[in-house]
């Protein structure tokens, strides 16, 4: 342990004093457990991340960033369920006591938790190699929870945003590509942190008949779909939302490989019934959130890729954790 009298010290520091507050919090930070009160009739949904530095994140990365893209990768799961945020906790692991360090994270945890009212209610603080590990809770009404499972066939398939823009910012960061000054910094913020479409997912909750976060790139996130629903897709992807910013910096060819592969977009994809097609124009335009419609559900268990009608092989970029 990093010690007991400084842990308690970092606890109250940095967490303790800056929690949101929530009326279903009945015992918070300070006790061996936190109890919390679910609403009547809603389910709790559970997501867990841990972000490793060196496999998930660079050590040089902002760490109000890390703080802020921790959390908000665990949204974005929430989000693919429907699910309200409600409830966190948070295991650090660290290799020295850096309180400068310390005060960025907590800032852009909290910048985001509060942001979507979510309470940290417990953690654990242990010394190594840097990590991050958030617990989250979610409600969402009985029996009204997304899955990967439900698609159909003859079923539209759409994603919220933009897609590619985080894949071409790990670039950037990696050297490995280069881009005009004036979009730099939004095509790395896309990548330090992303946008969980969490009123979007509750809006298609009645609505879809699938959902998954965008995460390990368009390919395959949406075979995880076809997977689950034992159904295939067509996609079109000239019809792939793409930003101008991506557009401006990179060919139409590399655009589209980073928007199927590239991966850490956290959209979401998700399928809708043609009878539901107009219900979804109204829901979705009352969150703010722009959405496109990408391809068909299908028979066959494969997933086909077309650009102007003829097979597309995008350039294999495949998300993978960094060394």
């Amino acid at each position: 342990m990093i010690g007991i009298v400084k842990e308690f010290q970092l606890i109250e520091s940095y967490f303790t004093g800056r929690a949101q507050s929530r009326k279903d919090v009945a015992v918070g930070i300070g006790d061996d457990c936190a109890i919390v009160e679910p609403a009547v009739n809603k389910s709790v949904a559970i997501s867990c991340d841990t972000l490793v530095e060196n496999v998930h994140f660079f050590p040089d990365m902002p760490a109000s960033a890390l703080g802020y893209k921790s959390l908000a990768v665990n949204l974005s799961d929430l989000a693919s369920m429907g699910a309200e945020p409600a409830w966190m906790t948070l295991a650090l692991t660290l290799p020295e006591v850096d309180e400068n360090w310390l005060a960025d994270f907590s800032t852009g945890m909290f910048e985001i938790a509060e942001y979507y009212g979510v309470a940290l209610v417990g953690g654990d603080t242990t010394r190594g190699p840097r990590s991050i590990t958030i617990t989250i809770n979610g409600q969402v009404p009985e029996h009204t929870g997304l899955t990967r499972s439900g698609a159909k066939n003859g079923d539209w398939i759409y994603v919220t945003g933009t897609l590619g823009d985080s894949a071409f910012g790990l670039d950037l960061l990696r050297g490995k590509a280069q881009c005009n000054e004036a979009d730099r910094e939004y095509i790395i913020n896309r990548h330090y942190r992303p946008t969980p479409r969490v009123l979007a997912g509750q809006a298609l909750r009645t609505l879809a008949s699938s959902a998954i976060d965008i995460s390990d790139g368009l390919v395959s996130d949406i075979q995880h779909v076809l997977k689950a629903s034992n159904i295939g897709a067509m996609v079109n992807v000239d019809k792939l939302p793409l930003s101008k910013e991506l557009k401006a910096n990179v060919s139409d060819e590399l655009a589209l490989s980073y928007a199927l592969t590239g991966g850490e977009d956290y959209e979401l994809l998700f399928t809708v019934s043609e009878a539901q097609k107009g219900a979804l124009e109204i829901a979705l335009a009352e969150t703010g959130v722009k959405f496109t419609q990408i391809g068909q559900v299908c028979t066959g268990g494969k997933l086909n890729l077309l650009l102007d009608n003829q097979p597309f092989e995008p350039i294999n970029l495949g998300f993978e954790h960094f060394n």
